[in-house]
């Protein structure tokens, strides 16, 4: 399927974050990647999953959500990228100017931390987001934000990552809109294993597809 890539930049509340487009011709939803700890645009894994995304009509936007600067600084402390309410920020400011940009339903998959901000955003703002996919994340971290969720929310967790399932589980637990656990058999947690990364990628391509419509045009 033909794709239309380009590079952005995305003012973030005062700041411009870098990020990658991927936009099928005929796409019918946008998915932006919100990803966690120590991570970026160029991840591999989230680079698979994105071109799955694309055989399905879905356009994607993957972003740094942290400055060059601020990545380096959060290198040695960790303090921005567990920073759950700096990240959601980003992340609203990234998602209001792609509404202004694309008028298609948007979707967020979210990767460790970035899973608890994605959920914090759909709460705080329900009619902007239509589906979230969490992989290997950490939806406890959304705190009170779980309750009042309404965008259909999976959540995917390797079978191996214990500690992670088990919050996994908690969270779901809080949740009241629709939500669901997917355990990928033999998987870590950073779904390396042959074919785990590949399953990661039919979840999520069956969830979004089915929850964010088949509707939509881009804008001119």
């Amino acid at each position: 399927m033909q794709t239309q890539d380009r590079s952005v930049r995305f003012n973030a509340g005062g700041v411009y974050v870098e990020a990658d487009v991927s936009m099928p011709e005929d796409a019918v939803a946008i998915v932006l990647f919100v990803h966690g700890s120590g991570s970026s645009r160029h991840s591999p894994r989230n680079q698979f999953v994105a071109g799955h995304l694309h055989a399905q009509r879905l356009g994607t936007v993957l972003v740094d959500l942290l400055t060059p600067d601020e990545e380096r600084a959060d290198q040695f402390t960790g303090h921005l990228r567990f920073d759950i309410g700096f990240l959601t920020r980003r992340v609203t400011a990234i998602v209001d100017e792609m509404r202004y940009e694309w008028h298609l339903p948007c979707g967020l998959f979210g990767a460790s931390t970035g899973s608890a901000a994605s959920l914090v955003v759909a709460a705080k703002h329900p009619k902007q987001i239509s589906a979230i996919v969490s992989r290997g994340g950490r939806p406890d971290l959304a705190g009170e934000s779980l309750s009042t969720v309404q965008a259909p929310t999976l959540l995917i967790v390797g079978e191996d990552d214990r500690d992670v399932v088990d919050l996994n589980r908690r969270a779901m637990a809080r949740m009241q809109g629709e939500v669901r656990l997917e355990i990928v058999p033999g998987a870590s947690h950073l779904f390396h294993e042959p074919g785990a990364l590949e399953a990661v990628a039919h979840l999520a391509g069956n969830w979004f597809t089915s929850h964010l419509g088949n509707t939509g045009s881009v804008r001119p």
